[in-house]
């Protein structure tokens, strides 16, 4: 397995059109993720990216085909100096640890990359293997949201994880 992390390409978009339509994946995204998410959606989602420096949003590959993805989204205001992790695997690939590697790759690239001290990521309850991908990463757990989300008309636990910048 040789994992790496690559700018999307809008010739990706129907790949990534395919895996957020598979509910699966989609349970554990935030709701401004449309969902059925179009062809349309993902070519929109690419071509912001492409004109973003540095890249805050990666395409996983193995083998240089496409995985998952992985990317942050900057926080503003008081929390600026804070970004917020998320990732997914392609569901028939789950469990082989591709979301740690890319995790690991990730997170050096944002601590080398982006003038932040602290990456965030939120896990619903239910998702018990990417909190093992995070904790396997040096992520510790900062704080449970308890029924602090409404995903599916379901409330949920939102468990918070972080990992800091060491100087």
């Amino acid at each position: 397995m040789y994992i790496t992390l690559q700018p999307w390409k809008i010739e990706d978009a129907s790949l990534l059109a395919d895996n957020y339509n598979n509910i699966h994946i989609w349970n554990n995204l935030r709701d401004y993720i449309p969902h059925p998410y179009t062809l349309a959606d993902a070519e929109k989602f690419i071509a912001c990216q492409i004109e973003l420096f540095p890249t805050q949003n990666f395409a996983i590959t193995n083998e240089q085909v496409i995985v998952g993805g992985i990317g942050i989204a900057l926080l503003d205001d008081v929390y600026r100096m804070n970004v917020e992790l998320g990732y997914w695997v392609a569901e028939p690939l789950w469990g082989q640890g591709i979301a740690t590697i890319a995790v690991g790759l990730m997170t050096n690239y944002v601590f080398e990359n982006f003038a932040i001290n602290r990456i965030v990521a939120e896990v619903f309850d239910y998702n018990k293997a990417s909190m093992r991908v995070l904790e396997k990463n040096g992520f510790y757990l900062e704080t449970v949201r308890r029924k602090g989300i409404l995903k599916n008309d379901l409330l949920t636990d939102d468990f918070v994880w972080v990992k800091q910048k060491i100087y």
